[in-house]
């Protein structure tokens, strides 16, 4: 292994430990303001004394401003680093960091808290080699986790070098390192039901009952699930809410279902496939949430060759199914490497955890994609 990256790689995850603690102590569910403010204090505490922080607008409407970082030098190259500080869990099921053997339990500890302390770390081993680059920037956003449209910053880097995102990392099938150059695209799928209410008991024939249409629209996406197919389409309906009263024909509700398949445009044979109306009661369907997909195979595979040899064992280009930040920025920046934190597991549950011995493991991962992107000795 390269002696910068092994000695760098060490003293970022001696800062890691802590820095994650401080941050998973901090409960900042998406789209709580307070929370999400607390959670940027303690990240701009960690940045280097060189670094220029600004607060720029979140893409989405009603939550805190997001946090950008920026290291300038007298180099040419340019390299974006992202992460989110917001989580899933509420408030009221935050869980404070402690300690099982060598894992740190607690609330976003793997998603995605665990992978934004690395990438606080990358940042300020950049510092002493401004020759290297003309700008690191550091980009940590406060509404990933339930973000409806696109991360709108993720324009402003069009033509930049390269991205790095440090969601959780993960093992390839023999055990290599492997980080994320390939994800699916990803939609939320919304069916809302208009029906006629009716007493169920007395006059349960005029009225035009919402859940089952609902039922019905939730076979018809169901049935174009196809993930051995073409697009690799997964389509599962996840949440039916509809009626009031046990005795009353529901006269409305709503169907969401999840879709995921590797270009966008796979979603619009779902879309087509719901009836405008079952039974007397019409149906409305729409894409509420549309997430790009990202193929960076091909972009990325000379460069993790390179990281490689510098690292001294394989890092592997893999695949993920769930969306990231870093599925907007590839359709600006071709050069997009996402999976560069810390491996751990049970994100979205109580359980949630980060595996202590891969903040080094991971950081020397990252290391050696930037040094082989920055050509560093």
């Amino acid at each position: 292994m390269n002696d910068w990256i092994a000695t760098t790689a060490e003293r970022i995850a001696r800062h890691a430990e802590r820095e994650l603690d401080a941050l998973v102590a901090v409960s900042s569910p998406s789209g709580d303001v307070t929370g999400a403010e607390e959670a940027v204090r303690v990240a701009t505490a960690f940045l280097p004394d060189e670094a220029e922080a600004d607060r720029i607008p979140c893409s989405s409407d009603g939550y805190a401003d997001d946090l950008l970082a920026r290291v300038r030098g007298t180099g040419e190259k340019r390299l974006l680093l992202i992460g989110h500080l917001d989580t899933v869990h509420a408030h009221e099921s935050h869980k404070p960091p402690m300690r099982a053997g060598d894992r740190l339990l607690g609330s976003g500890a793997v998603d995605m808290k665990g992978g934004d302390v690395l990438a606080l770390g990358v940042l300020r081993a950049l510092v002493p080699m401004p020759e290297r680059y003309a700008e690191v920037a550091l980009l940590f956003v406060n509404d990933e986790e339930w973000r409806v449209g696109e991360l709108h910053h993720a324009r402003d880097f069009e033509g930049w070098d390269a991205c790095l995102c440090f969601e959780a990392g993960q093992t390839g099938a023999d055990g290599q390192d492997e980080v994320v150059v390939k994800r699916k695209a990803a939609a939320t799928l919304r069916v809302e039901a208009t029906g006629q209410p009716a007493h169920s008991g007395s006059a349960p024939d005029k009225g035009r009952n919402a859940l089952l249409a609902l039922a019905a629209a939730a076979q018809a996406v169901a049935a174009c699930h196809a993930p051995a197919g073409p697009d690799r389409l997964s389509a599962v309906p996840t949440i039916m809410q509809s009626g009031e009263a046990f005795n009353i024909v529901p006269d409305a509700g709503d169907l969401y279902c999840d879709v995921r398949a590797d270009r966008l445009a796979a979603f619009e044979p779902v879309l087509s496939a719901v009836p405008s109306e079952v039974g007397g009661a019409t149906l409305r369907a729409e894409l509420v949430r549309q997430w790009p997909g990202m193929d960076a195979r091909e972009a990325t595979a000379p460069l993790l060759q390179e990281a490689s040899t510098r690292l001294g064992r394989p890092v592997v280009g893999g695949e993920r199914g769930g969306a990231s930040d870093a599925s907007h920025v590839s359709q600006h920046v071709p050069l997009t490497i996402d999976g560069l934190g810390p491996r751990g597991g049970g994100a979205h549950t109580p359980e949630e955890f980060v595996s202590l011995p891969t903040l080094r493991t991971r950081a020397e991962v990252a290391l050696a994609i930037v040094a082989a992107l920055l050509d560093l000795p």
